[in-house]
């Protein structure tokens, strides 16, 4: 089934998907009318092709994602340094559940690709099944590791045949992304699947 995309902000970057691929991009009224029959996701913001973080390593196994159901003892904010590292060596199965946690965190921030080496299995394996992209990893890192980091690197635009990954900001244009970073995602898209849609 054909589904297009297309956001508020930016409806000269519509996309129509054919299952896991793009089928076409375009102005939304052009391809809404030779595609009467696609099921259509609005959204408000700018549709990108998404973000690569490139501190895989860094928030998917030197840092622990609470389970809400933890808040009491660890916060809801990712646990980092040394008291993550506590966690791990004191129960290092909690690495697998807290990176699948750590990767939900990346795609709520539009990340549809990570870079960096993954040397721990439960890690690689959160990646893996999530449907993200792996990439290579910038010589200069941006700042300190974050879900939304400064600078954000935006992979190049979708296109007819290309893989149907992308990611929709609430925010009028590129500069405002740029300005008030990842946490504006609404929806992020991997493979044709909608793996994350703000509520």
């Amino acid at each position: 089934m054909l589904t297009l995309h297309a956001a508020e902000a930016s409806p000269e970057t519509a996309v129509l998907l054919d299952g896991a691929r793009i089928a076409a991009v375009g102005p939304y009224e052009e391809l809404a009318e030779r595609h009467q029959d696609a099921r259509l996701r609005r959204w408000p913001g700018i549709l990108t092709p998404g973000l690569l973080n490139p501190y895989a390593p860094e928030l998917l196994e030197r840092t622990y994602h609470p389970d809400p159901r933890e808040a009491d003892v660890y916060g809801t904010a990712p646990v980092t340094g040394e008291r993550a590292a506590e966690i791990f060596r004191a129960d290092p199965a909690r690495l697998g559940a807290s990176a699948r946690r750590g990767v939900q965190r990346m795609l709520a921030h539009g990340t549809v690709a990570v870079a960096g080496e993954l040397r721990i299995r439960g890690a690689a394996d959160a990646v893996r099944r999530a449907g993200l992209a792996v990439g290579r990893r910038p010589d200069v890192l941006p700042g300190p590791p974050s879900l939304s980091p400064v600078p954000l690197i935006l992979l190049p635009r979708p296109a007819p045949g290309g893989p149907a990954r992308f990611a929709v900001f609430d925010v009028p244009d590129t500069a405002a992304l740029v300005r008030t970073g990842a946490s504006t995602c609404v929806a992020t898209v991997l493979d044709g699947r909608l793996v994350y849609r703000a509520r």
